[in-house]
């Protein structure tokens, strides 16, 4: 194969691309080529793809060559779908840019050198970026006497004004584009100029967590912790988060949080401590607003010193859950604040994920729904509005907190919709944990058990500290009759998040676990924290009835069954109970039917609950 690395101009389908002009052309019916605005970062791409053609390029080498010293995973996916939006369009023959699930990509076209053309200045200009432009050092010539004419020096003077006005036009041109552009490209800036600088909504550097104690062991602890949470926060879709390296040379440095936020453009600084006490070990953390000051949240962990492996790796998964959580909760409201009009398709899909992790309830499915819809409409190749709005379908299926959109769609409809969405998105980016999480509720609702545990393993594999995908695992292996696995990922679950909004659905799964293996005492304890943490919920008050029955406490069985009447008097009998959950028929789910029936069921009939 001909040697394409060192080809300043190659061509490949009907493109040139040259790498000198930072030029992408595409070749039109009559044959001359027609510039393709593109970003820089994305040609960046695909110029290292085609030096490697044919070979595998992983993310972690683009994320090197392109953006050095910064975490952010997600860039890569954003610039390569933008690549596949150009050069995919009218291809039957599938992408020039191969993805390989889980390792990177791999450019397969074949490609060819290109002589040098003239090109139209105005032409190259049109696609020259301004992350190029700022890059680019402005040196002035060394200066020479010369001997000029009045004339020709009042004609000299007038070019070098208007020189100097397109000169100031142009930068304030790049300030404002820079401003416009930084949430979609966000870059670290380190300037001190008076300019305002709008950093990236979910970016945030995490600084060196600082050791307390006298134990020097416990700085390998702390500097640990510092890695793993950087590491996890940057697989959070959309975000910005600036690289060890750097966080790492503030370590032992006085800390000023807004000067910080100033040179790193980042909205939020998380900082943290450990301390040592005897055989106790406490780690604290808190996430500060780098524009004002406030502290927006704050927590803290304890274990002791014999476990400090294993409690390194849910501590940062805790955490890392967490600020998800509370990140985009604090982005959705600064999006409400500032864009209350127009916001765009980014802002929109942060705005539906702070929806669907707060409280649920109708409202906020209708509002998660809302904003994923809008975010398709701007932007028809999100992925993550794709993910967004298939999980509010899938929740309907569910006959969750949005089951009255049941009245609109039909199950089918919604079904089809979601799982085309789905595949849409893991088509894009296979290595999405969220969609293989939805695909696992959505497989479960399908009574496709197997194919649901295989889908939140994928999604685990990918991120094993995803506490969604670690409770949703657990009740797809309750259903499949697996109750001593499903309660160790409940307790995970619990672990990683014991602040949820939704804390509810953790108690009804470790409850569940309890009562099919006839532990009514324990079951009854965790049902009534389910129903504490969720009252409006008719389930928990369902259940509860089923283990007190079963524990003999007719009485308070049937004044909690009374209680799941009013607030859904259509499941009156086992019937109904099996109609609402069919992914557990006996087909399906024979081994959670058995221990179910000789339980929960169990429990009703002691009470008078009908067969049918």
């Amino acid at each position: 194969m001909e040697e394409h690395s060192a080809a300043d101009i190659v061509g490949f389908s009907k493109f040139r691309f040259d790498r000198r002009r930072g030029l992408l052309s595409h070749q039109i019916e009559d044959g001359q080529f027609v510039p393709i605005p593109i970003g820089s970062r994305a040609l960046d791409i695909l110029g290292l793809l085609i030096d490697r053609h044919g070979n595998l390029v992983s993310k972690d080498e683009l994320l090197d060559a392109v953006w050095p010293g910064v975490v952010e995973g997600a860039n890569v996916t954003v610039q390569i779908s933008a690549l596949r939006r150009v050069l995919d369009d009218g291809r039957s023959d599938g992408s020039p840019i191969q993805t390989i699930p889980g390792r990177g990509y791999r450019f397969v076209a074949p490609v060819t050198r290109c002589e040098a053309e003239p090109l139209p200045k105005a032409a190259a200009d049109e696609n020259r970026t301004a992350d190029k432009f700022a890059s680019t050092p402005i040196t002035p010539a060394p200066s020479m006497p010369i001997a000029v004419s009045p004339s020709r020096h009042r004609a000299a003077l007038g070019m070098a004004a208007a020189l100097l006005v397109a000169l100031v036009l142009a930068v304030g041109a790049w300030r404002l584009w820079v401003i416009e552009r930084t949430s979609a490209t966000p870059q670290v800036v380190a300037s001190t100029s008076t300019t305002p600088f709008v950093a990236p909504r979910l970016s945030i550097v995490v600084l060196p967590f600082l050791n307390l104690s006298n134990d020097p062991d416990q700085q390998y602890f702390a500097d640990a912790i510092t890695d793993d949470l950087t590491s996890d926060l940057s697989r959070i879709s959309g975000s910005f988060v600036i690289a060890r390296t750097t966080a790492f040379t503030y370590k032992d440095k006085p800390i000023d949080v807004k000067q910080i936020g100033r040179e790193l453009g980042v909205r939020y600084v998380l900082e943290g401590s450990v301390r040592r006490t005897g055989e106790q070990v406490r780690v604290n953390a808190q996430l500060i607003d780098s524009e004002s000051g406030e502290q927006l949240w704050a927590d803290q962990f304890d274990t002791d010193r014999a476990n400090l492996a294993q409690a390194q790796s849910e501590i940062t998964g805790r955490l890392a859950w967490t600020l998800n959580i509370e990140l985009l909760s604090d982005a959705s409201r600064r999006i409400d604040h500032e864009n209350a009009v127009d916001p765009g398709a980014r802002d929109l899909v942060m705005r539906g994920w702070a929806w669907w992790y707060g409280p649920q309830s109708p409202k906020a499915g209708q509002e998660a729904e809302r904003a994923f819809e809008r975010a398709l409409e701007i932007d028809p190749r999100s992925i993550d509005a794709r993910i967004g709005l298939a999980r509010i379908l899938v929740g309907r299926l569910g006959g969750g907190w949005n089951s009255s959109s049941l009245q609109q769609d039909s199950v089918q409809q919604a079904l089809v919709r979601s799982e085309r969405l789905l595949f849409e998105a893991i088509e894009s980016d296979p290595d999405q944990p969220m969609a293989y999480a939805v695909l696992g509720l959505l497989r479960r609702m399908q009574a496709r058990l197997t194919d649901s545990r295989i889908a939140f393993e994928r999604a685990i594999a990918l991120d094993p500290n995803f506490e969604w995908a670690n409770m949703q695992l657990g009740w797809t292996l309750l259903f499949l009759g697996e109750p001593g696995e499903a309660r160790a990922l409940g307790e995970k679950s619990l672990r990683l998040s014991p602040r949820d909004p939704n804390i509810a659905w953790r108690y009804e799964l470790l409850g569940w676990c309890q009562l099919l293996a006839n532990r009514a005492d324990e079951a009854i304890d965790l049902f009534t924290k389910a129903r504490t943490a969720n009252p409006r919920s008719w389930l928990h008050w369902h259940e509860l009835a089923g283990a007190l029955g079963l524990k003999g406490d007719l009485a308070g069985a049937k004044a909690a069954l009374a209680e799941s009447l009013k607030l859904k008097p259509e499941v009156n009998s086992l019937a109904q109970w099996h109609d609402y959950v069919p992914w557990t028929s006996k087909e399906s789910s024979p081994r959670f039917w058995a221990l179910q029936d000789k339980t929960f069921s169990e429990g009703l009939r002691r009470i008078g609950f009908p067969e049918h």
